[in-house]
């Protein structure tokens, strides 16, 4: 029997207004509320609820032997306050015990590579938000994109984690099998590593008619699980949650494809199982070294897709240098607004790499191009400057 942990990140940001440079020292609001509610109906109702309903039902339907886990974000839980229905889906799922909350940085942020003190800061902000909505304490992290190296599992460990969730990079894993329970390098940290194939066939290759498999069933797809008997043990799925009905939509099949292939796992006697029910289960089988960051993100499974060119470099250097000022002003809005400009699609929509990925940095960006993405950016941050001028005067 192997074993399958289906695991969905859940995370829309807060984009930004247009702001030029006639608007910096204008009061102007730096995020467009319009375009975030604009977004956020379209995927509650493509895929949110629709989803829920169906993993809802899917636990139900088997007993509890179907198990799901989620990210959440700090903030989408901050936005998803409107919308009262969607919280009380997840809740639903959550209450049956056959689904886990994952830990992970409030602000969907890349502040692991620029400050410590800020990633705790974060995590211990998410943590605090899911104990009010959810009423629970994630034992299990998983950073911003995966981003993942040796020593972040040490960070993650002193704050109570017991594993984490990472890619399976083949840079990383060479020769060995990402379905089984690692140790990360210089702690006791578990690491549970996509199956980045499978994860990806659902993910990014289910409406694809020019793939040689498709189109993908429920049967086939717990084939392939199937397979892994006596060559794993954990068959780890990871993905984004609009996945279902966004990337994908209904129209693919992708929810009948999603209702019938967790039966079509457990007729074959394989089983599901939340992460940290894997790490109870299973012993770690050796140590990974992650001597440079891996994230989930593109074919080169690195920092690229946020820091692959002059523009997100700058940018992203620009906002973490003026954590100190920004923080020891006390002022809570304008901290609030600096935290919000930490959310890494900020940076994904000035990404340049217009190959293989180029539709991926597509997804929700509502950019031209990364250029204008960049320019408004840096706008923002030249005003937040000004306010910060202001404020020490």
């Amino acid at each position: 029997m192997v074993s399958v942990c289906f695991y969905l990140h859940v995370h829309q940001p807060y984009r930004l207004n247009r702001f030029s440079v006639f608007d910096i020292g204008s009061n102007k609001d730096y995020f467009d509320r319009e375009k975030n509610k604009m977004y956020l109906d379209r995927i509650v109702n493509k895929s949110y609820l629709p989803t829920n309903r169906i993993l809802l039902d899917l636990i139900n339907r088997t007993n509890g032997k179907f198990k799901v886990s989620f990210s959440i974000t700090g903030v989408l839980l901050e936005q998803l306050a409107e919308y009262p229905e969607v919280l009380q889906s997840f809740k639903d799922i959550i209450n049956t015990g056959c689904a886990e909350l994952i830990g992970e940085t409030y602000y969907h942020s890349l502040v692991c590579i620029y400050s410590e003190k800020e990633f705790k800061r974060q995590i211990k902000m998410q943590e605090k938000k899911l104990e009010e909505i959810f009423g629970t304490k994630p034992k299990i992290f998983r950073n911003t994109e995966f981003v993942f190296q040796n020593e972040i599992a040490k960070l993650v460990e002193d704050m109570g984690y017991k594993g984490i969730l990472a890619e399976g990079a083949d840079k990383i894993l060479g020769w060995r099998s990402p379905c089984f329970l690692y140790k990360a390098k210089n702690s006791n940290m578990n690491l549970l590593l996509k199956h980045y194939k499978l994860s990806d066939d659902i993910a990014f290759r289910f409406s694809l008619r020019e793939w040689s498999e498709w189109p993908l069933t429920a049967d086939k797809f717990a084939s392939w699980i199937n397979n892994h008997n006596g060559s794993g043990q954990v068959v780890n799925l990871f993905m984004d949650y609009e996945t279902f009905g966004e990337h994908q939509w209904k129209e693919t099949g992708v929810f009948e494809f999603l209702k019938h292939f967790p039966k079509e796992v457990l007729k074959r006697g394989d089983a599901f199982l939340l992460p940290r029910e894997s790490i109870e289960k299973f012993k770690p089988v050796a140590e990974l070294d992650f001597p440079f960051p891996v994230s989930w993100a593109d074919t080169e499974r690195d920092l690229s897709a946020w820091l692959g060119n002059k523009m997100q470099q700058t940018a992203i250097k620009e906002i973490y240098s003026l954590e100190n000022d920004i923080l020891a002003t006390k002022d809570m809005k304008l901290i609030e607004s600096w935290r919000k400009l930490q959310i890494a699609d900020h940076f994904y929509y000035m990404c340049t790499k217009w190959f293989a990925d180029g539709d991926v940095h597509k997804y929700f960006n509502p950019y031209e191009s990364p250029y204008e993405a960049f320019i408004t950016f840096m706008n923002i941050v030249n005003d937040v400057k000004i306010k910060l001028e202001t404020l020490k005067r």
